[in-house]
């Protein structure tokens, strides 16, 4: 199985630092975001994570590149030894490629179908920006997916409805396991009074490799971008697609509150 992390924005929210240290740099409990989710993709299972990024974002590569150098130096400090030997055998795992346009998440993850081109496994997808405190949010859907013939699912959470306007919302009938909706639309950015209901995407998703088809068709949706909503709108249309209130905390560390939160929530794991 082949994980994508998007991870191209400019995370402007918290420039100047940004500038220089990505979003997904920034540090909860020692270890950089990224690490964090890449780690999630890989206990779910995934055998290699491809992190999209941009080009003028590279310390994200210059973080998952072995340093021997730097381990052999570290030989008086085992504790340290230990965490670069760990972050080194994770870092085997990863690769990369650049989005060279800001073009939106549907067109961020279309840049790795050179890399799965002809996989019949479902992708995982986990948003670069979206970190889970507490249980394994990606492990939950796979097991959600093998319980129904290995169909697509997306992880939901409750918004408050005036804050609809700033997700992805779906609509869908319950599926027997709670928390779990089998999906019968879901809407881009809807305006509250028009929103199917206060179920959000929450950052996790499990795809058919069918959603790269869709997607390879570039049609422009909400913000003029290229929506991986509408391209799994599509897809619900030929196919089951589920959702599912997966267990854990989302924090958005591409914000300077939702990240405070995430140092405070998962210090506490």
């Amino acid at each position: 199985m082949t994980a994508i992390i998007p991870a191209a924005g400019h995370g402007t929210r918290f420039y100047p630092v940004a500038k220089s240290v990505p979003k997904e740099m920034l540090p909860v409990d020692g270890k950089p975001v990224i690490q964090w989710i890449v780690e999630e993709a890989v206990e779910a299972g995934a055998d290699e994570v491809i992190i999209v990024t941009s080009p003028g974002k590279p310390s994200l590569r210059d973080y998952f590149t072995p340093n021997p150098g730097l381990t052999a130096c570290l030989s008086a400090k085992p504790a340290a030894a230990a965490a670069l030997e760990r972050l080194d055998a994770l870092s085997s795992r990863v690769r990369f490629v650049e989005q060279r346009e800001q073009r939106g998440l549907g067109h961020a993850l279309f840049q790795t179908m050179p890399l799965i081109r002809g996989s019949v496994d479902p992708v995982l997808v986990l948003l670069g920006d979206a970190l889970v405190c507490g249980p394994n949010a990606s492990a939950e859907l796979l097991a959600r997916s093998r319980e129904n013939g290995g169909a697509s699912v997306v992880g939901l959470e409750r918004v408050p409805r005036e804050k609809v306007s700033r997700y992805g919302i779906v609509a869908g009938r319950s599926a027997g396991c709670s928390g779990l909706l089998r999906l019968t639309d879901i809407v881009e950015k809807p305006v509250p009074d028009q929103a199917p209901s206060d179920l959000a995407v929450a950052g996790r998703y499990l795809l058919s490799p069918r959603i790269f088809d869709f997607l390879a068709e570039e049609r422009i949706g909400v913000g003029g971008e290229i929506q991986l909503t509408d391209a799994i709108r599509r897809l619900l249309l030929e196919a089951s697609v589920y959702g599912y209130t997966y267990s854990g905390q989302r924090h958005d560390i591409g914000n300077p509150v939702g990240y405070l939160k995430a140092q405070n929530a998962c210090l506490t794991i």
